[in-house]
């Protein structure tokens, strides 16, 4: 795994969020750590195909979902995650792993991602725990953001 994979991520990111939800996030500490599926979060999980192989998994606790959506649409308090919340959730990783590719791409290196998958429970993951290179976001007011990479 190499530290510049997730670079692109990291600012497309920063860039997304703070376009569709008016929050400028910081970055966490960048480390390599295993990825558990942990309950009560929401994972959101983007394959990667081409030159990159793999997965990108975004991570964030129900509540910190909760709160996103609802900066996302406006301050409108969202208090559930509904189909609607659990759509704009997952467009948001849509957004972000799309803007990461296009920068990919722009450095010469070709990527194409597979639609979102959302996982809401760590049973439904299906995921075997593995090592992924990660870095928080971490959003004022709200929480954390979890970017994971697992390319190989």
């Amino acid at each position: 795994m190499k530290a510049e994979y997730i670079n692109p991520f990291l600012e497309s990111a920063r860039i997304v969020i703070e376009q569709v939800a008016n929050i400028r996030p910081s970055t966490g500490q960048l480390g390599i750590k295993d990825v558990k599926f942990v309950e009560k979060f929401i994972w959101i999980q983007i394959g990667m195909t081409g030159q990159m192989q793999g997965d990108i998994v975004f991570g964030l606790h129900e509540d910190v979902a909760l709160k996103v959506v609802s900066a996302m649409m406006g301050g409108y308090v969202i208090t559930e995650m509904d189909e609607m919340s659990k759509s704009a959730i997952s467009e948001l990783g849509n957004m972000i792993s799309g803007n990461a590719s296009t920068m990919l791409f722009n450095q010469g290196v070709r990527v194409d991602i597979t639609p979102p998958k959302l996982l809401h429970s760590a049973t439904s993951a299906g995921f075997l725990p593995k090592k992924a290179l990660t870095i928080p976001l971490i959003m004022e007011g709200i929480g954390e953001l979890d970017i994971q990479v697992l390319i190989v």
